[in-house]
């Protein structure tokens, strides 16, 4: 970007007051009687709310949270394609909590149904049942959803601004409006004079923007090429606000710890972290504490100085009772069939393997700790959080201090990593909650990196087991069951209060979904029913079954005879053209021929999720000191990129999400509680072990697919598999390194 601008030389503010000498932009027909959440002053007007133009430049009020997927791009580059905006002209801001930046895909997907096999009227069915979202004021960042979200409605808001600020360029010159055209943030006359939109900011304020037809690909100039990050210069120079940077005057910082049982706190003795310096109070928090101080650091020691008897948990206390509970619950009826294709049971002859495989519970980890600032004056609340749902987060606040949502300010900072686990309310409301203890005081309040794993709503541990039948090089049968708590509906009972009705098909996602013409397939869920505290992690169920069932995938493969890469792309092209084209794809790039030197190993992984199709191809090396991962290949379909260096970033950092929790990542149980703390004892990939990417992005796809979270689950089977062609050891558990003697 040419410039740094920041939200302090602007006149407006969002959500409760002003855009002085501005407008506000962005009709789009589904959310026309979505109430605008920019409220102009004196002699202003709003029309719509997502851009705004005033004196000061045009910005961008993004509808997701920026936690750096690089969705602020990729979203003013929908809306600047249409507007005419000059990249280094536009400023992205979050938006408040409104229901008019409800999520219109969330709901869709819930649609019975495998993606894959959508036709242009399921995919339209989805469409309609998603904009039920906007009843439920269902604003949430997750699923891969933003850019199938705002594809459309983000370039209607752009093209709605561009014509109203035509037609106000008209009204004053006097000139019919088919005259004017629009570059580079100007609205452009037939002798070449240009009018700057900001020099129109007053007079559109009485223009009802029109709708408009947009613009064909053919003429994008932003849109399929690789944009400047819109937030690459502050977060370059240390400038960029995340939820623990929050300062105000006359602040103070605040921790808490609270019960890792789960299960609430018997008594607690503050006596001596009570009259260390510094130390302002200690709060009952019920199932914990709360310490207050003059800074982190010193409220950090002083609570854990605090001596707490906690609640046993309710759960199985240790790892292996959690783990022999889930193994329990394959004996159990099953709780769904969402994939029961031709008969499982009519003795298909062929050969015959069986497997039995386990992943175990994770964290989420993100890089920056749980964390929220807040100031109560007992009549308002104004919290300021990196989340991923701000309405959801808002009424949570206000409830918990007794305040109406309407007297909730929510401000959305960048989030140092989401993955999902910033969509949960528990850390906003304890900010809310500890200020409310102290009214007219600002509270910043930061987990301990201890605190964010003990405290996680963790991705769940599963076993599956399979039974299969290859005859000719194919495959004739696959019959699996998937045992493990359900996420979905921990997490609704937690959030809602309630689970909704069905089948639970995120249970069985990555499995039972999957696009390969196997004549009889059979998927069961099984659910186990303990109350660890569940969340959605990145790519949720096809993050487990996707290790499990590509892996069985590649054993049966291996029982027929058949080269793996083959016997999968011979599997989807049966059902699915575009799984096809991208294993086809992986295997053109990576030169695979089945063949590999004594001290190297290859493996593919494939599966579909969230809308796109991901093959890729791991290579390996015994380097005589430990085994190292050398090359990934990924190929990826989805249907249309946006900004490809955005998504090719998405791919390689969701492979790398997913080799971290396959080499090493495992949360073991002791006493109730989760036994790691920190990176010591739970860490990632580093830069020294990280393998050489390529990426291809394939544009087949009929309908537009996810970007954030496909690369994860493919990951974790291509490294197993090409840990086997190395070893010819089979591992059906994670971590590998439980198994293989890998570089960490």
């Amino acid at each position: 970007m040419g410039r740094v601008r920041t939200i302090a030389r602007r006149t407006f503010l969002i959500g409760s007051a002003a855009i002085v000498g501005g407008v506000a932009f962005g009709a789009y027909q589904i959310n026309k009687e979505a109430p605008n959440p920019l409220i102009a002053g004196d002699g202003e007007a709003t029309l719509n709310p997502f851009v705004l133009i005033n004196q000061d430049g045009v910005t961008l009020i993004a509808p997701r949270a920026e936690m750096g997927q690089g969705v602020h791009t990729t979203l003013a580059a929908l809306v600047a394609e249409e507007m005419d905006v000059a990249w280094t002209d536009i400023t992205v801001l979050h938006g408040p909590p409104a229901q008019a930046y409800y999520n219109s895909v969330f709901l869709g997907m819930a649609l019975p149904g495998a993606h894959y096999k959508d036709t242009p009227f399921k995919h339209g069915m989805r469409e309609q049942v998603g904009k039920v979202g906007k009843l439920l004021d269902l604003q949430a960042t997750g699923g891969s959803t933003s850019m199938k979200d705002f594809y459309e409605r983000m370039r209607h808001a752009g093209a709605s601004a561009r014509e109203a600020l035509k037609l106000a360029a008209a009204d004053r010159l006097g000139v019919d409006v088919a005259t004017l055209t629009t570059k580079d943030s100007n609205v452009v006359t037939p002798d070449g004079t240009m009018i700057a939109y900001t020099d129109l900011a007053e007079a559109v304020r009485d223009i009802t923007p029109p709708d408009v037809a947009l613009r064909d690909k053919s003429s994008w100039k932003y849109l399929g090429k690789s944009m400047p990050r819109t937030d690459m210069v502050a977060k370059s120079t240390g400038t960029a606000d995340f939820g623990s940077d929050k300062k105000l005057d006359g602040m103070k910082f605040a921790t808490v710890r609270l019960s890792p049982t789960r299960a609430g706190m018997v008594s607690y003795d503050d006596s001596f972290a009570k009259d260390m310096d510094g130390v302002e109070a200690i709060i009952d928090m019920g199932d914990g504490i709360a310490v207050v101080a003059s800074n982190t650091w010193l409220a950090l020691q002083a609570a854990e100085a605090v001596e707490i008897d906690w609640e046993p948990a309710s759960y199985p206390a240790d790892t292996d009772g959690l783990r022999a509970a889930i193994a329990a619950s394959l004996d159990t009826e099953a709780d769904s069939l969402v994939r029961d294709d031709g008969d499982v049971n009519s003795g298909v002859e062929g050969t015959e393997i069986t497997a039995e495989y386990y992943v175990p519970w994770l964290a989420h980890t993100t890089m920056e700790p749980m964390s929220a600032t807040a100031l109560y004056t007992g009549d308002a609340l104004e919290v300021w959080s990196g989340n991923q749902a701000p309405t959801m987060i808002r009424d949570a606040c206000a409830k918990a201090v007794g305040l109406e949502p309407e007297q909730v300010t929510l401000h959305t900072t960048l989030l140092g990593g989401g993955f999902g686990r910033r969509g949960e309310l528990d850390f906003s409301t304890q900010a809310a909650r500890i200020a409310a203890t102290i009214p007219g005081t600002p509270i910043r309040m930061t987990w301990s990196r201890e605190e964010d794993i003990r405290r996680d709503f963790y991705r769940p541990a599963a076993i599956a087991q399979f039974r299969g039948v290859v005859q000719n090089g194919t495959a004739a049968l696959l019959d699996g069951k998937i045992a493990a708590p359900s996420v979905f509906h921990n997490s609704s009972l937690r959030q809602l209060g309630t689970v909704p009705p069905g089948p639970d098909r995120l249970h069985v996602e990555g499995a039972a979904d999957q696009p390969y013409a196997i004549p009889n397939f059979r998927i069961a869920g099984h659910l186990t029913d303990i109350d660890v505290p569940l969340g959605f992690w990145r790519s949720v169920g096809a993050s487990i079954n996707g290790f499990m069932l590509d892996t069985f995938i590649d054993e049966m493969a291996h029982a027929a005879g058949a080269d793996p890469l083959q016997f999968r792309l011979d599997l989807a092209r049966a059902e699915h053209a575009p799984s096809a084209g991208v294993i086809e794809a992986v295997g053109d790039m990576s030169g695979w021929t089945g063949a590999t030197p004594d001290n190297i190993g290859r493996g593919i992984g494939f599966n579909f999720s969230f809308g796109t199709p991901v093959a890729e191809v791991v290579e390996v090396e015994d380097t005589g000191n430990g085994i190292k991962i050398n090359k990934c290949w990924i190929a990826a379909d989805l249907g249309t990129v946006l900004d490809p260096s955005i998504a090719e970033a998405q791919m390689t950092s969701g492979a790398i999400y997913g080799f971290s929790a396959a080499m090493q990542g495992e949360i073991t149980f002791f006493d109730g509680m989760a036994e790691q703390s920190n990176f010591y004892d739970y860490d990632a990939m580093r830069m020294h072990n990280v393998p050489e990417f390529e990426v291809r992005l394939l544009e087949t796809n009929p309908f537009m697919g996810g970007a954030g979270e496909p690369g994860t689950p493919p990951s974790m089977p291509a490294l197993g598999n090409a840990l086997f062609d190395l070893t010819g050891t089979r591992a059906r558990e994670l971590p590998l390194i439980k198994t293989f003697d890998l570089i960490l």
